[in-house]
């Protein structure tokens, strides 16, 4: 499967879409130059079903499960999601502001939603990603990187590297050098 990205409208051929209110315009000058890939699995260490679509669409229900009522209440986004099955969704076009980063920094600038695409992989800290989800996430990557020149040479980074200390994700199971070894070949 090779992936391809509208520029203009911001949307990734092939992805579910499960639009997300939770995102903005970016400021005005702002251009993508940071990846963003992030974990998330709801409930914690829990995979399937719609939960992370539920919390992106601000319909999270606080009695499906106790750890829901102290998250329902958030309002936030991703780009996509990669599922454990290489399923992937979109919930923000490319070209707004998603809001996945929180408080952050990289390089000395603050605010990393302004500039970053953000991917989230459905998964945990404790366990390792499935294969299918490197090889969607490496198409993904090079579709983001023939589709906008300033992200051709963008680094890739961890929420964990943008917020550390706050965030862990995608956590030590991710093979960075599988990724870049699939986005090489």
């Amino acid at each position: 499967m090779k992936l391809h990205i509208d520029s203009a409208s911001g949307l990734i051929a092939g992805a579910q879409q499960r639009p997300s209110p939770n995102c903005d315009d970016r400021p005005t000058g702002s251009r993508l130059d940071l990846i963003v890939i992030h974990g998330i699995s709801l409930p914690p260490g829990q995979f399937g079903g719609s939960w992370i679509d539920a919390l992106f669409t601000n319909t999270l229900d606080p009695k499906a499960h106790p750890y829901f009522q102290d998250i329902h209440h958030l309002r936030v986004s991703a780009h996509a999601l990669i599922r454990r099955d290489g399923e992937l969704v979109q919930y923000v076009p490319l070209h707004k502001r998603a809001w996945h980063a929180g408080t952050s920094c990289h390089a000395g600038r603050t605010n990393c939603n302004d500039f970053t695409v953000g991917i989230e992989l459905e998964g945990s800290d404790e366990q390792s990603y499935e294969p299918i989800q490197y090889h969607v996430l490496a198409q993904l990557i090079t579709a983001l990187r023939a589709a906008y020149a300033s992200l051709q040479h963008a680094p890739l980074v961890g929420h964990s590297d943008i917020a550390p200390g706050r965030k862990t994700d995608p956590g030590p199971h991710f093979d960075w050098r599988h990724l870049h070894a699939l986005l090489a070949s």
